[in-house]
């Protein structure tokens, strides 16, 4: 039943003038006339009184507060004023409100938490991984004015190791770049009909040597002599690159890597596999963080960046696809992501 001032006000002063009136019949002197006018009198004053104390003491200021909330809503989260919610019990419909909202600014309160907390843990990644190449060629330049220079062989072997670490400085700041970028959508992906197999092919040339380094074989598997996708060649490039390099990195001494193509009616299943040590379970769901690295040490040895593979989601998310990982340990591991034919 819909509740309102006014049927409230009637029906409870109909409650009270047959209480009065029935309170008055066990008088002896009172006859139907006075118990009539009892009744109406009762009735009419109880109305006024339940009426205006309802009105203007409760109805009103709640429908007040209800209006500041649904100000509040239209501001804070957009709600056009069509879809607010409307119910014309006024202490349901201020229940309803504040349900929501408390909801959503809670849901907003523990979103900044999380934000901030992202935010402090990757300022401090950042300093971290700007502050080891930097300290690292300080100081063997340091050591290179302090005297060390007149040695020819440790010149030359301490300039060796500056370069290497300003080379991996250089590498994160462009992969700190790219990242922003992406993330701001200053880089487009320009889509267009490409052979993801020849570029694969061309992944491999360049990471050759690394891989007789380890003396890992690299093997293309794929059904058809051409694969094409439509997608930005440059940028599955790099996905393509930074998979199979760290399998690469992380794999096992003469290892495999292996990139399987697999025809899925609509789109083309890229895999790039591996036959490493695999990555245990519970790093499985972090390692697309910034930074995230499942072995610190070795990868920092390697002159991994820690953003290889959030470019690569980023990328393939650019791309309205997804990559998923499998793995277990010692049985290897396997990054799929999916691309549209053309």
């Amino acid at each position: 039943m819909l509740l309102n001032p006014k049927l409230l006000a009637t029906l409870l002063s109909i409650v009270i003038a047959i209480f009065t009136t029935s309170f008055l019949s066990f008088l002896p002197e009172a006859n139907a006339n006075v118990l009539f006018i009892c009744f109406i009198a009762s009735f009419i004053i109880a109305g006024l009184l339940i009426y205006f104390t309802l009105d203007y003491l409760v109805f009103q200021e709640i429908n007040k507060m209800y209006d500041s909330i649904n100000r509040l809503k239209m501001k804070d989260f957009g709600v056009s004023r069509k879809k607010l919610y409307k119910n014309a019990n006024p202490l349901k419909k201020l229940n309803d409100e504040l349900f929501v909202y408390v909801s959503k600014k809670e849901q907003e309160v523990n979103e900044l938490k999380r934000l901030e907390k992202y935010r402090r843990e990757f300022l401090a990644n950042v300093s971290h991984e700007l502050k080891t190449p930097i300290f690292a060629a300080q100081g063997f330049v340091h050591t290179l004015l302090d005297g060390a220079m007149d040695d020819e062989r440790v010149r030359v072997k301490f300039l060796t190791k500056a370069a290497k670490s300003l080379d991996g400085l250089d590498i994160l700041v462009k992969d700190l770049l790219t990242l922003s970028q992406m993330e701001t959508g200053d880089i487009r992906m320009n889509r267009e009909r490409v052979d993801v197999k020849q570029i694969t092919k061309e992944v491999f040339e360049q990471l050759e040597s690394k891989a007789e380094t380890k003396n890992v074989s690299l093997q293309i598997k794929s059904p058809e002599s051409q694969v094409w996708v439509k997608a930005d060649a440059q940028r599955i490039g790099q996905v393509i690159t930074n998979l199979v390099e760290n399998a690469i990195k992380y794999g096992n001494e003469d290892g495999k890597v292996l990139v399987l193509f697999e025809d899925e009616k609509k789109d083309w299943r890229i895999s790039v596999k591996d036959n490493g040590p695999g990555i245990a379970p519970e790093h499985l769901s972090r390692i697309f963080e910034r930074f995230y690295r499942v072995d610190k040490a070795r990868s920092r040895s390697d002159g991994s960046s820690g953003l290889g593979l959030a470019i690569v989601k980023h990328i393939l998310n650019a791309h309205k696809t997804k990559i998923t990982v499998a793995s277990k340990p010692d049985k290897g591991t396997s990054f799929s992501f999916k691309l549209s034919k053309e």
